[in-house]
């Protein structure tokens, strides 16, 4: 038995219990350590254990294969049939072979490893967590992205560059904020291949750091985050109250801004605006590039349903484009939903797509659009709840019976629509995001000690939500 195998089934036998070292990890067998560049196989007798393993102990022996290799390790599972399979075929022909000895001898056909290759086009994937098919060529850009591009270009261009490291993109969720750091990652392989680059969502991050602490291997956790030449992270506000996790990626941070590796981060709000995140690792996002993804107008989200309907190899004529890119507004995932939906209801109804096909398609998709929650609409509710004035909400009034309703109002917009923070504060007399900020917060602490309060503030809700 290889070396580094034996010294992990020697580790888990400490860690584990007799019974969960037999049933889960004993019945592993490790290939590919004698030629560690193409990748080490993990095999499993059944899919059970594949999953088991897969979900709680491969983290660990990844962690442990850099600890013991002294480089990032990434271990691909497979099933063990398959090869048994190709190793009794073998054995089977061997056999064949001496029973009949007066044949004519003939080289044994060589069957292909129906493993490997599969394997060899997710060693990428396993390594960089990097999704192929986000590229800059398959990404539209309008107004309400180009400055993230173009900053995004930059940054795979010239990944270390003091000025846009790191490079911090945020906008409301299904705007492009992941392809965009995907496509950065994607970039910086196909222009520099030895450049160690990791996608990681923030959760799967706080996974890391929770698995470290628990195995007690924080040193192999440190060595292998600090190793990495472009780190991606995603959605950085589920951080959001992980003191321990906020404080180990602190850490990273630093060592990886020291050595002039890339950082990009990705976040549904403005760095300044998320909820439960230390003011150090605040302070830093602002070290370089903080740019902003809006959500798309008319003529983008027309190119982008194009440009859908092309991957689909699908016709889509510019009037039925228009009208679903005039009802749906939000962001690029709803278009992509309402577009499946019409080229679905088609190929289902045989018919070819049209204006009054896309209309019957998505009559109930629409429909609800049309009945969503708008800050106008807010309040208006509120102002006749509390009777005031809307101009009251907009006011620089500052009387009780005035800022509590606007703040509730300011809360009601937070938590019911798409709005961002500074948008918000535009709606309520071009206010500043910090304002509307407090008056989230204020809001959100007084409902768990003012139970009137609390009460108007779920009644409202109620009748906003119909």
């Amino acid at each position: 038995m290889s070396s580094f195998w034996a010294s992990c089934l020697s580790q888990f036998e400490q860690e584990l219990p007799p019974q969960q070292f037999n049933t889960w990890i004993r019945p592993l067998r490790l290939e590919g350590e004698d030629d560690i560049a193409r990748g080490l196989r993990l095999l499993a007798p059944n899919g059970f254990i594949l999953k088991w393993v897969k979900e709680r102990y491969l983290a660990r022996i990844e962690a442990l294969g850099s600890e013991h290799f002294a480089l990032p390790v990434t271990i691909t599972l497979s099933l063990a049939e398959r090869s048994a399979t190709a190793a009794n075929t073998a054995a089977g022909t061997t056999e064949r072979a001496r029973d009949a000895p007066n044949q004519a001898s003939q080289p044994a056909a060589v069957a292909p490893d129906p493993v490997r290759a599969p394997d060899r086009e997710r060693t990428g994937y396993e390594k960089t967590r990097l999704i192929g098919g986000f590229t800059f060529d398959n990404l539209v850009v309008g107004k309400a992205n180009d400055l993230a591009r173009a900053a995004a270009n930059r940054v795979a261009d010239n990944p270390g560059e003091t000025s846009y490291n790191p490079l911090f993109i945020y906008g409301g969720a299904g705007l492009g904020k992941t392809h965009l750091i995907h496509a950065i990652g994607n970039a910086i392989l196909q222009q520099r291949p030895n450049k160690v680059v990791r996608y990681v969502h923030a959760e799967d991050y706080y996974s890391d750091v929770v698995r470290a602490y628990q195995q007690k291997s924080f040193d192999v956790f440190k060595r292998y985050y600090r190793s990495l030449d472009v780190l991606l992270l995603d959605d950085v506000q589920f951080f959001n109250g992980k003191n321990r996790t906020q404080e180990e990626f602190f850490y990273v941070f630093n060592a990886l801004s020291e050595s002039k590796k890339q950082i990009v981060i990705s976040c549904d709000t403005y760095p300044k605006n998320i909820s439960g995140l230390e003011d150090r690792l605040v302070t830093r996002f602002d070290w370089g590039l903080t740019v902003q993804i809006e959500p798309p107008e008319t003529e983008m989200r027309v190119a982008i349903l194009k440009k859908k309907a092309e991957q689909e190899q699908v016709a889509l004529d510019d009037e039925v484009a228009f009208y679903i890119a005039k009802h749906l507004r939000s962001n690029v995932r709803e278009l992509e939903g309402a577009l499946k939906k019409v080229l679905a209801y088609s190929a289902f109804h045989g018919q070819q797509i049209a204006l009054d096909l896309a209309k019957e398609a998505l009559k109930d998709v629409i429909g609800s659009v049309n009945r969503q929650i708008t800050v106008e609409g807010i309040q208006k509710t509120v102002a006749e709840y509390f009777k005031i004035k809307v101009a009251d909400l907009f006011s620089k009034k500052r009387t009780r019976v005035i800022v509590r309703p606007r703040q509730i109002a300011m809360w009601l917009a937070k938590n019911l629509t798409s709005q961002s923070y500074p948008s918000i504060g535009e709606h309520f007399g071009g206010r500043d995001h910090t304002t509307v900020l407090h008056a989230v917060r204020t809001i959100d602490q007084l409902r768990l000690k003012d139970e009137t309060l609390n009460h108007d503030v779920h009644v409202l809700e109620q009748v906003l939500k119909g």
